[in-house]
């Protein structure tokens, strides 16, 4: 299982107006540009397309559902040119740049936001953090990163999306037919998922990648980790925080979430012993013990030294200027499992410290 794309859909979704949202008067040509963006987001569907009625019937073989519903849902899937553009991956020559990523998370609105969700909900982050070991700050972190809290989870048809990329994924890209067969796996648990809810897959909306609700789940993600935790028979993920917050608790415990771990340690380094390539050959995986680090070069204060597991040198980037680094643990590793970026996890784990250092600076301001 893997969760694809969930940052870039965050940062595309932030600049994008909201659903139905209409241009004040005199804005014509705001209107004009908004109304070509929404006629480019429509094509062609898949009724007539052979592979797609052959996929179509291989589901409801495997799933013992109705073909003639299934065959009725893809055929009113649309292909999306404007979900190919956006799956093309960035210029590899666009620098990284910690700093200038951070500041699109780490910014007043979003630790607003968060303060508010954590006091409108702190009984059931409570919950989760006890039943489940995962930290109130790192669930709170992770929703505001991915929706702002809801604010902004999409506005593009999930089954759209999702067919788009499973019939028709780009292919000048470097793992075409791969991500293809991913899209079909999801675009098949999104299927399976509506008929056993006796709900409508042609009205969900979401990422251009097919990620939905305030966490950004990816339809595998809603069946392996979703959670109904408000105990109302359903677990969704747009309208329930309750549910949301259990589904989160439960993905990370499921990837290996260690209670009482720290996610990373500051570091220092001793240029005479320092051997960078070989720290930072593993990438993220936490390979090196506390003493390894040290005799390559790496200073850790006194916490960092104790037995805790391995952990990785995780070097973000800083454009021009001298990179960041920290020493990950198993944690920030599991982070990552959410979204495959270290830049990512950092961002999630900076925000809910934020809005944690926030909620406590206005309680003690309104005891």
């Amino acid at each position: 299982m893997m969760r694809l794309l969930l940052l870039a859909s965050a940062l595309l979704l932030a600049l994008a107006p909201p659903a139905g949202a209409q241009p004040p008067a005199g804005k014509k040509k705001v209107a004009t540009a908004h109304a070509r963006a929404q006629a480019a987001r429509h094509g062609p569907t898949y009724a007539g397309r052979q592979d797609a009625m052959a996929f179509a019937d291989e589901v409801a073989a495997r799933r013992g559902i109705d073909p003639r519903w299934v065959r009725r849902m893809v055929g009113q899937a649309q292909d999306l040119a404007l979900v190919r553009k956006l799956m093309q991956p960035p210029p590899v020559t666009q620098p990284k740049n910690w700093n200038a990523y951070r500041s699109r998370f780490i910014e007043p609105r979003r630790i607003a936001a968060g303060v508010e969700f954590w006091q409108d909900h702190r009984a059931t982050l409570e919950r989760a953090q006890r039943e489940f070991g995962v930290p109130a700050e790192i669930i709170v972190g992770i929703l505001g990163v991915e929706t702002i809290y809801g604010q902004q989870m999409g506005d593009f048809r999930i089954i759209d999306a999702l067919a788009t990329l499973a019939f028709d994924f780009p292919a000048d890209h470097p793992r075409a037919a791969e991500r293809s067969r991913y899209f079909r796996g999801e675009l098949e648990q999104f299927l399976a998922f509506h008929h056993d809810e006796h709900t409508s897959p042609l009205t969900p909306k979401g990422s251009y990648a097919g990620a939905w609700g305030m966490p950004q789940f990816m339809p595998g993600s809603l069946a392996r980790w979703g959670v109904d935790y408000d105990g109302d028979g359903k677990v969704d993920l747009a309208g329930s925080a309750d549910d949301v917050i259990g589904s989160v608790a439960n993905y990370f415990k499921g990837y290996g979430w260690n209670p009482g771990m720290p996610v990373s340690y500051p570091v220092r380094f001793d240029p005479a012993k320092l051997d960078l390539d070989a720290l930072l050959a593993p990438d993220i995986l936490p390979t090196f013990s506390a003493q390894r680090m040290q005799e390559m070069g790496v200073i850790l204060d006194a916490p960092a030294q104790e037995p805790t597991g391995p952990l990785a040198l995780v070097e973000l980037q800083n454009g021009g200027e001298a990179p960041t680094y920290v020493a990950g643990t198993e944690n920030f590793y599991v982070i990552t499992r959410y979204n495959w970026s270290s830049y990512y996890a950092m961002a999630v784990v900076e925000l809910g410290r934020e809005v944690k250092e926030a909620l406590g600076s206005l309680s003690a301001r309104n005891p």
